[in-house]
């Protein structure tokens, strides 16, 4: 018999959101590079930003599943799941939890990097005459790299997904969609969903503040 417990969220509304807003927003940004749309590029980079740097501060004061200390373990603990001895979270596993962490750190880098990179005919970042010239060709390396690692790892997560929703029939897209599904229930009830959208708010304030001080190219004459 399901306890009153069970019955709160795994994954909160502000994670679920996030999630799916990244979802869509990186097949966007891919096809706006593609179609050199970089107005519409730079508003996907700067939403993806946004989103990123909400989904980590949310980790470390949003609802208990959300935080990372809930679903990051170390060496030993990892080692353990490997053998099949269990997850201590109802969240993510040992290895789903860090490669969170990474394809957060991935985006946080491509998103970043993008505001100083330069296509060296139609576009430059806000930032670019805010760097020295080594300092951007590093960020136009990262931006590169960065978006060829994301798809390895979206890759790897895809099929992680696929594996444990068909094969193991764990409720993962379920849980992420609704933010419950059977085996799949919070012990704790979430934050606040408005603390979330202060966060947002407050980090796209500060993002559209810095973005219209950003510095200048200098005339010519």
């Amino acid at each position: 018999m399901a306890t009153g417990k069970e019955n709160y969220p795994l994954w909160d509304l502000p994670v679920r959101l996030i999630h799916w807003s990244l979802v869509l927003c990186l097949p966007l940004a891919w096809w706006s590079a593609e179609e050199d749309n970089y107005d519409l590029h730079s508003k996907v980079g700067y939403t993806v930003l946004t989103l990123v740097a909400t989904r980590i501060l949310w980790g470390l004061v949003g609802s208990r599943h959300a935080r990372f200390t809930d679903f990051l373990v170390g060496p030993a603990a990892i080692l353990r799941y490997l053998k099949g001895l269990g997850a201590r979270s109802r969240g993510h596993n040992p290895l789903g939890g860090w490669a969170v962490i990474i394809l957060l750190l991935l985006l946080l880098a491509q998103a970043f990097s993008g505001l100083f990179n330069s296509d060296d005919v139609l576009f430059n970042g806000p930032f670019y005459y805010a760097a020295d010239s080594d300092f951007r060709d590093f960020m136009g390396v990262v931006h590169e790299n960065a978006f060829d690692a994301l798809l390895a790892f979206i890759a790897l997560h895809i099929a992680a997904v696929v594996f444990h929703q068909f094969r193991l029939r764990e409720k993962l897209v379920q849980a992420m969609i609704r933010g419950r599904a059977e085996g799949r229930e919070g012990l704790a009830p979430p934050a606040s969903f408005w603390l979330a959208v202060a966060i947002a708010v407050v980090f796209a304030v500060g993002l559209a503040v810095a973005l219209e001080y950003a510095p200048q190219p200098q005339p010519m004459w």
